[in-house]
Formats: C-alpha cells, structure tokens, sequence
C-alpha cells in the first residue's frame, strides 16, 4: 500500500474513497453520508491527513492526525478503511505511520473518540498498545501513549 498526503485539491480522490464506504460507515466517522470538500478543507486546517492507495491508486482508506487542542502532546488520530477493505492490516499500518508522524512532532499520546459500540476501531486499538479509556454517555475517549514504552518507539 502506498501512501498520499493529502491536500485541498485531494478532494475528487477523497470522494472516490467516500463512495467506497457504507453510509453507516460514513455517518459513525463524519456524521453525513456524503462528506463535502468544505469537510475536507476544515480537517486539513486541523491534521495532516493520508489516503491509502492500492494497485491503481484505489483509494482504501483514509487517516488524518493532529494537535487536540487545550492538551499539549496530545494528537487526535481519525481513521476510517473501505469496507470491503477492512481487517486486512491496511488500519493498523496507518494508525502505526499516524503515531509515528504524532511523536516525532513531539505528540506522548494518541487521542480517539468513537462511539463505545464502534467494536473494530475499539480492538485496533487495543492491539496496538496498553490504553485508557473514559466514557462519555454512548462514547468514549481512546488515549494511547507514544514513546519509549508506547506504539511509536523506534528501539535504538
């Protein structure tokens, strides 16, 4: 899988993805089923963002990461994989590069909100280290640590 940073002008590439996605889908990660460049253009003012290309640059998925405000070192990590894409690593290899871009731009901890039922998210996650969660009515809080015990350490 290759990656793309992407940019405003992404917007066409971001939506062939989107067309790849069940409206539930859609909706649990944006709140709409057809997300806008308008969207597009408020999280890129917020995170950096990559899509996952396969052969032919098909877009598979989609992670944005940046600075949770108020909270020094604290990075926001959204991710979202192609239905028919999903449980093949593609999550977890761009959580992996999200963490990585986070830490070296000085981020200790990933931050996640999800839906508490949003199972997929929650055990990729889990897998990738030790987290604390704190719920919020139907939702939670995701934190994972980066750093020398944590996802994003380079061992020497």
């Amino acid at each position: 899988m290759a990656l793309r940073r992407v940019r405003a002008e992404d917007f066409p590439l971001v939506d062939a993805f989107h067309r790849r996605c069940s409206p539930a889908h859609l909706l649990r990660r944006w709140g709409r089923t057809r997300p806008s460049p308008r969207t597009l253009g408020r999280l890129l003012a917020h995170a950096d963002c990559w899509l996952g290309l396969g052969a032919g640059d098909e877009p598979l998925a989609l992670v944005s990461v940046g600075p949770v405000s108020r909270e020094a070192g604290v990075f926001d990590l959204g991710l979202q994989v192609a239905d028919a894409h999903q449980r093949r690593g593609i999550g977890t290899a761009l959580a992996r590069h999200a963490a990585q871009y986070a830490h070296d731009r000085g981020a200790h901890t990933l931050s996640t909100y999800t839906e508490a039922s949003n199972q997929p998210m929650l055990r990729l996650l889990r897998r990738l280290g030790p987290v604390r969660e704190m719920r919020h009515g139907a939702h939670l809080d995701v934190r994972l640590p980066l750093g020398m015990s944590g996802l994003a350490h380079r061992p020497p």
